[in-house]
């Protein structure tokens, strides 16, 4: 089945209640752009060099494979298709196709980490909320609602992953060019690449901590593992039979594993006490005081301690796995705050009295 095809399906399938108040890729308004842009090509007398490009394939499955279904220059049953060829850009489809596109990506980043934020928030209330919460579940199977909104979570973002990634191929096959994968890169530099969110990993601290504490097992639950006791520990995410992700989840600091964990902006998770270190913040006052002028230790990027993501399941995965682990790096962390508060109350002393 074509992975166009599958798409749809998708979208009509049993999330489509899910779906309506959420963003999606539309890939197939995406797709007539590009044909659009083939048959304007096609029947132009210009003067632009054309390719032949003998696969004639929508190239739309889900695996990577090219398919020869025989599509011409009229999307029709011809044996080939020409190519337009543009050095830079496409003036007959890029202003809207990269538009739409960025435009989607972005809403769908957001729509994703705001659903997961408030799934995650329900699994680790405390106080009143814990108390309200834990009384509903003697009606309501909470457990099971708050797999199957992780389920359709993790559907949804692989399903439009996987969109961006298959029309910005057959952009630059349109137009034999790298302009999609360098659509790509930048999509990495805006932080809404969606297999690289830190809600991402956070979903799966948070199926792996569900599943050791409930016994809940399954297809979803069982997609995410994670090994802590290695030198190099990382989170496996298992997109497809052929795809796998691999989340490091070493501080680039410490280089030991990240306790109380911290996602910057960029992306790159540190223990906070190192990101504070690093920030030139004292750890009792948080990374968002630190300077906007302040850099990722790992990627330079200038203004990331604004909005970091505490990773709250990470740090619970953790626990859980390597307990005498946490209880040490928990002194260490508690030790360095009581020390700096200290210093820092000594010098507002001293400044106020003035000796």
């Amino acid at each position: 089945m074509k992975f166009g095809d599958t798409f749809n399906e998708y979208l009509r399938g049993e999330d489509e209640c899910f779906l309506e108040k959420c963003s999606h890729i539309e890939y197939k308004q995406l797709k007539k752009v590009l044909k659009r842009c083939r048959a304007n090509t096609i029947t132009s007398s210009s003067s632009t060099s054309c390719g032949v490009d003998h696969d004639g394939g929508d190239e739309d499955e889900v695996e990577d494979h090219t398919h020869h279904n025989g599509d011409g220059p009229d999307g029709g049953d011809g044996g080939s298709s020409e190519l337009c060829t543009y050095d830079d850009s496409c003036s007959l489809c890029d202003q809207k196709f990269f538009s739409e596109l960025m435009k989607e990506a972005s809403e769908i980043a957001g729509c994703f980490s705001s659903r997961v934020r408030r799934l995650l928030h329900l699994h680790i209330s405390t106080g009143m909320q814990r108390y309200v919460l834990r009384l509903r579940h003697c009606f309501t199977n909470d457990n099971q609602i708050m797999i199957q909104q992780g389920r359709m979570l993790i559907d949804y973002v692989t399903m439009n992953a996987i969109a961006i990634r298959k029309i910005l191929k057959k952009y630059d096959k349109v137009h034999s060019s790298v302009n999609g994968r360098n659509f790509r890169s930048k999509l990495r530099a805006e932080h809404i690449e969606l297999l690289q969110s830190p809600w991402l990993i956070e979903l799966g601290a948070f199926y792996i901590n569900f599943n050791g504490s409930n016994g809940v097992s399954g297809e979803y639950v069982d997609q995410f593992s994670c090994d802590v006791e290695s030198d190099q520990p990382v989170m496996t995410l298992m997109v497809s039979d052929s795809v796998k992700l691999e989340y490091s989840l070493t501080c680039a600091i410490c280089l030991e594993i990240a306790f109380n964990p911290y996602a910057l902006s960029c992306g790159h998770i540190f223990c906070k006490l190192c990101a504070c270190s690093a920030a030139s913040v004292m750890v009792f006052q948080g990374l968002k005081a630190a300077e906007p002028k302040c850099k990722c230790p790992v990627c330079r990027e200038v203004g990331v301690y604004a909005n970091p993501i505490h990773m709250i399941e990470l740090d619970l995965l953790l626990k859980n796995r390597r307990r005498e682990y946490w209880k040490e790096r928990m002194l260490e962390e508690r030790s360095e705050m009581v020390k700096q508060s200290k210093e820092y109350w000594d010098s507002q002393t001293k400044y106020v009295i003035g000796y």
